[in-house]
Formats: C-alpha cells, structure tokens, sequence
C-alpha cells in the first residue's frame, strides 16, 4: 500500500483523527520506551524495582523524590530535542482539512510547538508543572533549574509534572472532549508510530475500521491493530507524513 493511496485518502477528507505514540518523536531523539523510550527497557531502577513502579501515582505520593529522580532523568534524556518533520505535517494538515485533530500519547509537547491546536495530550506534557499542594502552575523549557525534587513557592508543597504517572487515571476533561469528537466522527482513522497497547488508543483505529471508515497505519512494524485497517505504512513518520503532506498540497 502506498502513500500516495493514503494521502488521497486524507486530500478527500473532510475530518481526520491523527493518533501518535513514540514512533513519530523518534527522529527528533526522544527515546521510544513507553514513550519514553530505551532509556531502561527491561532493566530495572537503581533501587531494583521496575521503573513502573518508581513512576507510579502511590510512588510519587509516598516518595515523591524518588520518582522524580526517574521523572529527572527522562526530561534530561530528551533536553535540547525539538518536533520533526512529522510533527510539521500534521499541523500543516489541521490547517488544510476543514477539521483534524491529534490524540497523542507522548509527553513531550511537541505537537503544539509545531503548530498543532487540535491536540488531545492524553498523558499530558511534561514541560507544565503543578502544585500538589494550591493553584499553582507554571510552564517551563526545561528542568535545568529545578531542585531534584522541587517544591512550590508559595506553599512549599511538592510540584509534579502535569503528566499521568503509572496507576493514574486518565484525565476526565480530555477523555470527554476524546469522546466528543469521536461521536462527531472522522472520514480518515490515521496511526502513526504507536504500538496500540492502550484500549483507548487502539480502539477508535478498530471502531472507525469496523463501521467501514477508512483507516491507516504508519508503523515499521506490524502491531495488534494491523490486521484491521485499510492501509498499513510500513515506514518512519517522517518518511510517510511529510509524503502525505506534499500530496494533499497538491490538491487545488
């Protein structure tokens, strides 16, 4: 199948559902753990537990230095990273369609520096931070100046990250406007760079697929949703959205 089918299939669309996981931010040097990425695949912490667990919701709760010693080294991992091309596409593509959203799982905040507007961050963004504690918030370009576990200011309680940790729910506000958009539907279903392990990821790829709208993956490597779309991309996100851009440009 190739871009050229998938890129028609988009220039011909009036709605499109993007959804992104750690294979589109690859090019720019995010690792792909779990998002993010092969900075411990199946090694375990200093403290010899699995980093799932140092990344969890009781974890932070009960030892909020710990995780965010782990929370430390990611954002160091992927400092001085900025969006791709990838990333560049799609908002140009938002721009284009009459209607165009992104449900991403990756933190990193690079779908909004690129342009994107329509973004549903469903895991959050790690350059926002939060107090535990008040109403405090504050956006920051990177951790260099932070404490190794840094506290707020105006309250001295422990800041977090504004992302969802291991054993967190997901947020209520961004599921409802998730929803909302899915009951409006979409004419193009796309995946890009996303093992699909998530329910609330793979699925709308496998709903759009079963009520017979046409669906698309961009992926190097066959995941649990291949076997249901109409197109599969077996290539980079860079490689394939840049390809469909320069198609659906072409349309007058």
């Amino acid at each position: 199948m190739s871009i050229e089918q998938a890129g028609k299939l988009i220039a011909e669309a009036q709605s499109a559902l993007f959804i992104t996981g750690a294979g589109i931010s690859a090019a720019s040097g995010i690792p792909t753990y779990r998002g993010v990425g092969g900075l411990y695949g199946d090694r375990g912490t200093d403290e010899g537990m699995p980093i799932e667990k140092a990344l969890s919701g009781p974890m932070f709760r009960r030892s909020p230095e710990l995780t965010w010693k782990y929370i430390h080294q990611i954002e160091q991992a992927c400092r001085g990273a900025a969006p791709n091309a990838a990333h560049v596409a799609l908002s140009r593509l938002e721009a284009r369609l009459p209607r165009s959203w992104v449900l991403t799982q990756n933190v990193d905040g690079f779908h909004r520096a690129a342009g994107s507007r329509n973004v549903i961050d469903i895991h959050g963004d790690i350059h926002r931070l939060h107090c535990t504690g008040c109403t405090f918030t504050e956006v920051v370009q990177d951790y260099a100046h932070l404490a190794p576990c840094p506290r707020c200011t105006s309250c001295e309680e422990v800041l977090r990250p504004d992302v969802v940790l291991f054993g967190e729910m997901l947020p209520m506000a961004k599921l409802e406007v998730l929803q909302r958009e899915l009951d409006r539907g979409f004419d193009v279903v796309v995946s890009v760079g996303t093992s699909s392990l998530f329910p609330y990821i793979a699925e709308p790829v496998l709903d759009a697929a079963r009520h017979g709208t046409p669906t698309i993956e961009v992926n190097p490597e066959p995941t649990v949703i291949s076997h249901a779309v109409a197109l599969r991309l077996p290539m980079g996100a860079v490689e394939a959205l840049e390809g469909i851009w320069r198609i659906v440009e072409r349309k007058p």
